[in-house]
């Protein structure tokens, strides 16, 4: 058997040791998540995937928080240029709060995605940083149980800034937390709520939370 073994061609051997290299690699390759294409490749596909996603926001000026959710972070990912671009799709979030410490409002608030969601991808660490821009839509306001009429189009002015950054442990093949804060834009187009509304909710320092399940292979169309 050494004899048959030595009397290989040397190339043959060389040949063997690399096809070994080859299947290491793609494996390696498969458990990144990288399959998508090669790291050398110029025009390597980008990586698509579904997140379920859900989380919440604290609003500053109402002192009160509102639940998002269940919605989905549609990502695709160029893994070799390290960067992402995303559609979030929420559903509408009913909130309440009070006004002036007496008076209970409620309302509800569409987030209508204006442009598609644009970020970095850490290849070292997998921390994500991303920028999402939002218009808030009000809907269904009552203040004291009364309905206001606020009409069609009671909309932020200019579409909301969320800078949102991964939280640690966060992991793009099994989801995690992103987080940050962002300023709620003045409204307009409210009727006669449109003052009411912008001296209660709009300004600064207002938090979300977002948490990513782990994703999904978009469905086939």
């Amino acid at each position: 058997m050494k004899r048959l073994k030595s009397a290989l061609p040397k190339n043959r051997r060389v040949s063997g040791r690399r096809k070994a290299a080859i299947r290491a690699g793609i494996a390696a390759a498969a458990g990144l998540g990288l399959v998508a294409g090669t790291a050398g490749s110029a025009h390597a596909a980008p990586v698509r995937l579904d997140y379920p996603l859900s989380g919440s926001t604290f609003i500053e000026g109402t002192a009160s928080s509102l639940a998002l959710g269940p919605g989905v972070l549609e990502a695709s990912a160029d893994l070799r240029a390290g960067t992402l671009t995303a559609n979030t799709k929420l559903p509408a979030a009913p909130g309440a709060f009070t006004m002036l410490g007496l008076i209970p409002v409620t309302v509800t608030t569409e987030f209508i995605e204006t442009e598609p969601t644009v970020g970095t991808i850490d290849l070292k660490t997998g921390a994500i940083n991303s920028t999402t821009k939002l218009t808030l839509r009000l809907k269904d306001l009552k203040i004291a149980g009364i309905p206001t009429l606020v009409g069609r189009s009671c909309q932020t002015e200019v579409p909301a800034e969320l800078v949102l950054a991964s939280e640690p442990g966060f992991n793009a093949l099994k989801g995690g937390t992103l987080s940050g804060t962002y300023t709620i834009p003045k409204f307009e187009n409210c009727l006669l709520a449109t003052p009411i509304i912008n001296l209660v909710i709009p300004g600064e320092g207002n938090a979300v939370t977002l948490t990513l399940g782990q994703p999904s292979a978009p469905p086939k169309p």
